[in-house]
This record gives structure tokens, sequence and C-alpha cells, in this order.
């Protein structure tokens, strides 16, 4: 299993659009054969931090994902609206 941690810094006055774009990217990504969970969470401390947290059953199923139309579709509309490039990063279990 992989968990995948994806911060994004968003734009001032766009984090409503960033969490509407994101609704739809968990929705079509949960209908994905290999994912097990997938949400978006706010920063308590400044609402332009939002982060998605992810569990995939494989990384085959997480590089499929990657190729999805919706999430290339998506992802590149979330990018225009964020004030740099997400932090992303891929764990697996230690133990």
């Amino acid at each position: 299993m992989l968990k995948v941690v994806a911060k994004a810094c968003v734009k001032v006055g766009e984090t409503e659009k960033f969490k509407k774009l994101s609704s739809e990217l968990i929705r079509e990504s949960l209908k994905e054969e290999a994912n097990i969970s997938y949400n978006l969470y706010e920063d308590i401390s400044n609402k332009q931090i939002l982060t998605f947290i992810e569990e995939w059953k494989d990384k085959e199923g997480l590089t499929k994902h990657m190729k999805s139309p919706h999430f290339v579709r998506i992802m590149s509309e979330l990018a225009k609206i964020q004030e740099k490039d997400m932090d992303i990063n891929v764990y697996t279990n230690c133990f």
C-alpha cells in the first residue's frame, strides 16, 4: 500500500475554486479500482494550505491514476491557482 501526501499553497481568493475542483477529483478518483481513500484537508492555521492525503493499493494503480483523464485535466486547472508547485511525497509502510 502507498500513501500520498500532496500539499498545495493556494493563491489568495482561490481556495473555494480549489475545493470545488478538488471535489470532482476526489469523487472520480474514489471510483478507481486501486484507490483505498482520497480526501482534501485544510490547514487550521492557514486556509490557503490544502493537502490531499490518498491511499493506493499499489504503485501500478497510482501510476494509472496519474495518467487518468480526470487527474490530468483537474491538476492542470489546480496548478493555475497555486502559489507554487505542490509538494508531493509518496510513502510506503516501514513495518
